[in-house]
């Protein structure tokens, strides 16, 4: 046999196979599918082998990219690639509102996911749900203060206690609430504030003491219910700025919490509730704000007349502080109320009060 043949014999089949290759580049093209399958959590890989001449070069290439592209498990690591770049925001919410992010799109920044995400649901939490009451012994005729209950929601809370507040009726008829026909669409936060997005809001044109009071009513409603009471919180209508509340509060710029001893009721009862049924021996427990921490009471059967009157005090002066304090009555419809008496002249200064009924 002639070693030349062989010698030409190879050299052509070299030359075809460098010829082939050049033509079909797959090295460029694994590289690009790696670099768009960067996020993907890295998965054990088998070689390819070249076995069969230029036809096996071409086929290899083509079955290599289209398992890393468009494998089984795509949508499973989703999550991952958006996990470690999560802040506490977006990583509390539920499933169904998390990012979804596609291997075949960019993965949005992390200013983008914060931005705007709804609160997470809950399932039967009780949230704090603020009102607005007339001041007693205030100088000016208006005057209001805030007054805290206590309401059991299902879904995103704040938004949940938003609706309660624009559109229910407090259990107390001592309580009100000036957002009453307004309408809100979503809350939302981002680490900077907290935006309530409204459908309408309220047109009264308030006094300036109250409306300051009325903002602040959204704002500890809001703050209580997410358990947050520094972010400030932003008023929109239908996505667009507001400028005013009632007619006196700028609302360009997104509310602060007020001070809660210049906005808050100085004494509320939390229990009993309006109107509730009790047997003889009744506990009555709230907040005070109390000077030298003294909550003065009176217990009145408004069938008898009879009365109860004494006074307790709060676990600290000065500031808001429980008290509690117990009854034993007889059986009638009852009216107790709680106030706080001027250091100054004597008069009361701040009450509230609760009809209930004893079996």
């Amino acid at each position: 046999m002639n070693d030349n043949s062989h010698d030409q014999f190879d050299e052509l089949m070299r030359r075809a196979l460098r010829e082939e290759a050049d033509r079909i580049e797959p090295a460029d093209a694994l590289l690009e599918i790696r670099s768009r399958a960067h996020a993907q959590r890295p998965s054990t890989r088998h070689p390819w082998f070249l076995t069969a001449g230029v036809a096996a070069i071409g086929t290899a290439a083509a079955i290599g990219a289209f398992t890393v592209f468009t494998g089984t498990d795509t949508t499973a690591h989703d999550g991952d690639a958006v996990a470690g770049q999560r802040t506490s925001t977006t990583s509390a919410l539920p499933e169904s509102q998390a990012p979804t992010v596609r291997t075949a799109s960019p993965v949005p920044s992390q200013a983008t996911r914060t931005r705007g995400v709804p609160e997470a649901s809950v399932h039967d939490m009780l949230v704090p749900v603020y009102w607005l009451g007339t001041q007693v012994g205030a100088q000016k005729k208006a005057s209001a203060r805030l007054y805290r209950t206590w309401s059991k929601v299902s879904g995103r809370p704040a938004e949940q206690a938003v609706r309660i507040m624009t559109t229910k009726n407090p259990d107390d008829p001592d309580y009100y609430s000036v957002w009453r026909g307004a309408a809100v669409n979503r809350v939302t936060r981002d680490n900077d504030e907290v935006t309530v997005d409204f459908k309408q809001l309220p047109k009264a044109t308030l006094d300036e003491d109250v409306a300051r009071v009325a903002a602040q009513q959204l704002v500890y409603t809001v703050q209580g219910a997410l358990k947050d009471d520094q972010t400030p919180i932003r008023v929109t209508q239908n996505g667009a700025a507001v400028q005013q509340l009632f007619g006196q509060i700028d609302a360009s710029e997104p509310l602060d919490r007020a001070l809660a001893s210049d906005v808050q009721a100085l004494v509320w009862i939390d229990s009993p509730k309006q109107d509730q049924a009790l047997t003889p021996k009744v506990t009555v427990q709230g907040v005070a704000a109390a000077f030298e921490a003294t909550v003065n009471y009176q217990a009145t059967n408004l069938k008898t007349r009879e009365v109860r009157k004494s006074h307790t005090s709060t676990k600290q002066g000065q500031t808001f502080s429980p008290y509690s304090f117990q009854l034993t009555l007889s059986p009638g419809p009852w009216q107790i109320s709680v106030y706080l008496v001027s250091a100054a002249d004597g008069t009361v200064t701040d009450t509230d009060s609760k009809a209930i009924l004893v079996k």
